[in-house]
């Protein structure tokens, strides 16, 4: 069944939609320019009110998924999952709708031009028209239409066309009634509608914000003003607190829940406690300042696809780049994103550093001291897992974490650098039938791994490097009948008749061009290497898709696709999963390899070439 007027009107139009601004815009635009002033004042007073209102609700959401400052304050626990995030993308409909509402009465009363800038009596008037039409209208509107909240999302800006319709009746009436007594002015329509949108953002946040101290000290208010958990309770409990913003019409409708005030108190009083420990952390970091945007707590929809360059993103690199000398100065690791995974909560914790920190020798020990930091904070609260991302485990940094298990012999948290997972993905991307594969970055940990590995399969791996002395460390490590299928090559031209080359160490495209017509680069290289060649095929780095029944997933992990994470976090997984209780830090068990492959198969983890 279809809610009747659920649809709106420009659903289809995309981007498309705010062309629906453009009659405003032009009218403003014209005046501007071809005018003494402008004329049509309310145009320009809409746009501002639609970009004000859009702030708002932007602001709230910012606020309401920074996890590291509202996780103790959340009402509901469960993350929001990419379904619900598709069903919000195009919450700021309203907006338009409301925009060209008020555009239309400014057509039909020209006389709104003449509003004064302030007037104390209009907002008397206003809020008693507020508090005797619109709370009581909205209550049984709502109440009458409670048989379509099902179709409703639990977002304040997205809802169904027929409710927004509601919607402006409501706020509406009070500004209208001002205006027509009188007492209207372009303040009151400002603070009415920011003030407006402001509740119904503080209602649908998730989370709790109003300490329960202010309902003690002062009793009468808790029917005066309404609370997240109070609203929450109306989506989960279908039947009860319908009213607007005034819990006073549910207790005059007898649909107050009873639970309200004493989920609450609970609730407020809990925030200053700790919350669920996770089970498994995936301690990541920043990229670059194009990319630190894509945080859920910057633009959630943004952040629930995967990670590209847009043009809006340009504007703010400079606070972008604000933000990241204060967390150079002063932040520490904090909470970004959660999923939960078969009754076990997964995080991932940020290091509050950018990837070009990592290569400044300066810089060092103060990155190595926050991931010490998250690791020793991890086992005091009780993590069973801590999986490193690619930087944060840096052999050069600390020997691919190494170093903390080694400073820290009594850690109850399992220290993982997810390269066996790593290696595995890798190497089962190889075709069963591929005789000789080049590789670069052959003396590094998965270098050496994979190395290694294809040999004992009878592959012939010409490994690139300068080396010879760490060449031969590798070549000996191998079983005496393998160690010729191992071949040191100086130059890249050892290669241009190789289809099979495994990147590990980044390459121009001049180096590119030495591989032949319809080689294939798989690569385990931060950044990525550049897809130059058109004539051959290029590889993602090595990734797993999450299990089907993880729950509350609605971000992804820079540029991987919706529901897949970079194997190191994978492998981190698979540990806790498994439940297994020796570290996997510095050099890669090649015997590992292929029991850790089996295990994340066997729990549901798929490789995305397979899909």
């Amino acid at each position: 069944m279809v809610a009747p007027l659920s649809a709106w009107p420009w659903e289809n139009l995309g981007v498309f939609k705010y062309l629906l601004y453009g009659p405003l815009a032009a009218k403003v635009l014209y005046s501007w320019i071809y005018e003494d002033s402008i004329k049509d004042l309310w145009c320009l007073h809409i746009l501002v009110i639609c970009a004000l209102r859009g702030l708002i609700h932007q602001l709230w959401n910012s606020y309401s998924t920074t996890l590291f400052l509202t996780r103790n304050r959340r009402i509901k626990q469960e993350g929001v999952d990419f379904k619900q995030i598709d069903r919000e993308w195009d919450w700021d409909n309203f907006l338009i709708l409301h925009a060209l509402l008020a555009y239309m009465a400014c057509l039909i009363f020209p006389s709104l031009d003449d509003l004064p800038l302030w007037n104390p009596k209009g907002f008397i008037t206003l809020l008693f028209l507020h508090v005797t039409v619109s709370e009581p209208l909205y209550y049984w509107a709502h109440r009458l239409t409670s048989a379509y909240d099902k179709f409703l999302s639990a977002a304040a800006g997205h809802a169904t066309f027929l409710e927004h319709l509601i919607l402006c009746v409501v706020i509406g009436i009070p500004m209208a009634g001002s205006i027509t007594m009188g007492y209207g002015s372009t303040s009151m329509v400002y603070g009415y509608v920011s003030a407006f949108d402001f509740l119904r953002c503080l209602g649908h946040s998730n989370v709790e914000v109003v300490p329960h101290e202010v309902f003690n000290k002062l009793p009468f208010l808790k029917y005066f003003l309404y609370t997240p958990t109070y609203h929450s309770l109306h989506h989960t409990e279908m039947g009860t607190n319908f009213c607007l913003f005034m819990p006073l019409f549910d207790a005059m409708g007898n649909t107050l829940n009873r639970n309200s005030w004493h989920l609450h108190k609970k609730i407020s009083s809990d925030s200053a406690k700790n919350g669920r420990v996770p089970d498994f952390v995936f301690l990541a970091h920043g990229v670059d300042l194009t990319s630190s945007m894509h945080a859920p707590f910057v633009f959630r929809s943004f952040a629930s696809v995967p990670f590209s360059t847009r043009i809006f993103l340009l504007p703010l690199l400079p606070v972008a780049f604000l933000v990241m000398l204060i967390m150079w100065a002063w932040s520490k690791t904090f909470l970004i994103s959660f999923y939960n995974l078969r009754g076990h909560l997964h995080q991932t914790w940020v290091v509050p550093r950018f990837g070009f920190q990592y290569f400044l020798p300066f810089a060092m020990e103060g990155i190595n001291k926050r991931i010490e930091e998250a690791i020793l904070r991890a086992d005091r609260i009780g993590v069973k897992v801590i999986s490193l991302a690619a930087l944060n485990k840096n052999e050069a940094l600390n020997g691919g974490g190494t170093l903390f298990v080694e400073k820290h012999p009594d850690l109850k948290v399992r220290v993982v650098h997810g390269n066996t997972l790593t290696a595995a993905v890798i190497l089962n991307e190889i075709p069963k039938d591929v005789e000789e594969v080049f590789l670069t970055g052959a003396t590094s940990k998965l270098g050496r791994a994979i190395a290694l590995y294809l040999c004992r399969r009878r592959v012939r791996v010409l490994m690139l490097t300068l080396s010879t002395e760490r060449f031969q460390k590798i070549q000996r490590e191998a079983p005496a009948d393998c160690q010729n299928y191992l071949v040191q090559v100086t130059k890249y031209q050892a290669a241009q008749n190789c289809k099979t080359w495994i990147v590990g160490k980044w390459i121009t495209p001049r180096q590119q061009s030495w591989a032949p017509s319809g080689t294939h680069f798989h690569q385990f290289v931060v950044p990525p290497i550049l897809a130059f060649r058109r004539d051959c095929t290029y590889g993602d780095l090595a990734a797993m898709r999450l299990p089907d029944d993880v729950e509350g997933l609605g971000s992804c992990e820079y540029t991987m696709e919706r529901g897949v994470v970079h194997a190191c976090h994978a492998g981190g997984v698979v540990h806790q999963l498994e439940g297994w209780t020796h570290h996997e830090v510095g050099a890669i068990d090649v015997d590992r390899i292929d029991i850790v492959w089996k295990a994340a198969l066997k729990h549901g983890l798929r490789p995305v070439s397979s899909m």
